[in-house]
């Protein structure tokens, strides 16, 4: 349904890849993926006719509707919610527009007449069922958006629905060729799964983007790798793929050391991947899936793998985290109520719920930041913390270099050991003098995992850390938070890590309120399934 011929793309003399000659097929849904800045989103907007290719072409099968998920959230501001998703098919949109106009005539002429009846074709070649307006409205209701909203303007949203909106805008025609930037961003997890479902039934060609590891293992059938300025196809989910390049790098590590046991090695790296206990028994099936991968085609990889480590400078007395009674109010809205729990040695703790519930402000009361309308917050004697703000990004600013502005944090830290952080988070050398005004989102947030590795705490509360973080660094991030002797209290809407570190989860109800649940992720989706 897509062919790439011999695609070049090239900003001045850095090339980003090359004689790249693909076909997308008809069924099968590409999670594309690389490093930052490997080419994956200029790739995407080559695909979808957005950026023009330095040379070769892209040909896209005659007849068949493109859908591509939009950037601008403020693109559609004067318009109401269900004319943003109807804009999603432009062509019937203006059609059912001019004839709204055609009918508030007040002469119909023959002229108007015949428009009125050419415009009639062209919503039934577009809509032959006329459910349009079903379609739209039970789209929008399963985002969560009441139909008594769905003729506000989009000027009212938040960021994080406005997304949704032009997720549903995308969706809608149901396009035979599907390209998608990132989609999962803004999400809540609710979102991310009723998202998941819509596309494992697309039946076109998909192209995604994305840095969830759960959604790309869920909808992909394929993976075209962005390295070496190539761009190669593996049949798998993220998963395969990644196991499989791992294999092969451990593979050629045995050919150059024949001490290593290749079979041990690859247990424990199964094991270490599937990350938690509840998910031990996947581990034997994953092994079995080793013989059936197509190994050879994977090429050693380029990228390189962050190395997180969390360590404590002491440990932890009897007396962690209590907290009790916490009430928070905005504007009369209600957002936390009456809150209590304890945390306990080793409690590693997945704090959930939709966008907006109020994760980040929990978070910043247990902190300090934010001060509660009621109710106290008890740290142990022996906490010593490490927080990891939602607006990291923000604070990170000035002309500093890295190392200055890490060092900043701890002026008696050993020279090797603050270079050693950075280098974990893959500031190497040079990189290392790099001023953090010029950083992009992604390494500013690779710099305050260095920090939180820096200052070796008991206590992490970490809130989003994922964002900007490409995939390889979301599963570092998870072994460490697996690996950590410290407690910790995670937002996060990434399944696959809370999968990989969380035993306990506090999800924050609509009324303000908690539900404590002592349990994997895992379990507690499965618990309340059942109920």
């Amino acid at each position: 349904m897509v062919q790439v011929v011999n695609l070049k793309k090239a900003f001045g003399p850095r090339v980003l890849f090359q004689d790249i000659n693909l076909k997308l097929d008809t069924g099968k849904r590409y999670g594309l993926i690389g490093a930052n800045g490997a080419g994956k989103t200029t790739f995407l907007k080559i695909l979808s006719g957005e950026e023009d290719a330095t040379e070769g072409e892209v040909q896209i099968q005659s007849g068949k509707k493109v859908g591509v998920l939009s950037q601008n959230q403020f693109a559609f501001e004067e318009y109401t919610l269900f004319d943003t998703v109807l804009l999603g098919n432009k062509r019937l949109y203006n059609a059912i527009k001019e004839k709204e106009e055609l009918y508030m005539s007040t002469e119909f002429t023959d002229e108007v007449n015949n428009r009125l009846g050419e415009l009639e074709i062209i919503s039934v070649e577009e809509d032959p069922t006329y459910e349009y307006d079903i379609k739209i409205t039970k789209i929008l209701e399963d985002l969560g958006f009441p139909a008594s909203q769905h003729n506000e303007l989009m000027s009212t949203l938040t960021g994080g629905d406005k997304f949704k909106v032009l997720l549903a805008q995308v969706l809608y025609p149901k396009p035979d060729v599907l390209f998608l930037d990132e989609p999962t961003n803004n999400l809540d997890i609710e979102t991310i799964g009723w998202l998941e479902n819509q596309l494992q039934h697309h039946e076109g060609t998909m192209v995604v983007i994305s840095h969830d590891r759960h959604f790309l293992n869920a909808v992909c059938t394929h993976i075209l790798d962005v390295d070496y300025k190539q761009i190669r196809e593996f049949t798998g989910n993220y998963d395969d793929w990644y196991i499989a390049s791992t294999v092969l790098a451990k593979q050629h590590a045995a050919d150059r050391d024949k001490k290593l046991k290749e079979k041990e090695e690859l247990e424990k790296f199964i094991a270490r991947f599937s990350a938690n206990a509840s998910k031990a028994k996947q581990a034997t099936s994953r092994q079995k899936q080793l013989e059936k991968l197509d190994v050879g085609s994977i090429q050693l990889s380029s990228r390189r793998d962050p190395s997180i480590v969390f360590k404590q400078k002491r440990e932890v007395g009897k007396e962690l985290l209590m907290v009790k009674d916490i009430n928070k109010s905005y504007d009369d809205k209600v957002v936390l109520n009456n809150i209590s729990f304890t945390v306990e040695k080793d409690d590693k703790i997945a704090l959930i719920g939709p966008n907006g519930i109020g994760k980040t402000t929990l978070c910043e009361i247990l902190m300090g930041n934010v001060k509660a309308d009621s109710g106290e917050v008890h740290w142990g004697a022996t906490i010593q913390n490490g927080y990891f703000p939602q607006n990291a990004t923000d604070i990170i600013k000035g002309d500093m270099t890295l190392y200055d502005w890490l060092r900043g944090f701890d002026r008696e830290a050993d020279i090797n050991e603050i270079r050693n952080c950075l280098g974990r988070m893959l500031f190497n050398g040079q990189e290392q003098e790099k001023k953090v005004e010029a950083c992009s989102g992604g390494e500013k947030h690779r710099m305050w995992l260095s920090k939180i590795m820096l200052e070796q705490p008991n206590f992490m509360i970490l809130d989003e850390p994922t964002n900007h973080l490409d995939l390889e660094a979301i599963i570092a991030l998870g072994e460490a938070l697996h690996s950590y002797d410290g407690s910790v209290i995670c937002v996060s809407h990434d399944r696959e890590l809370l999968d990989a570190y969380a035993n306990r989860i506090i999800a924050i109800q609509n009324d303000g309120s908690i539900l404590d649940f002592k349990g994997t992720y895992e379990e507690y989706i499965e618990t309340r399934e059942k109920n």
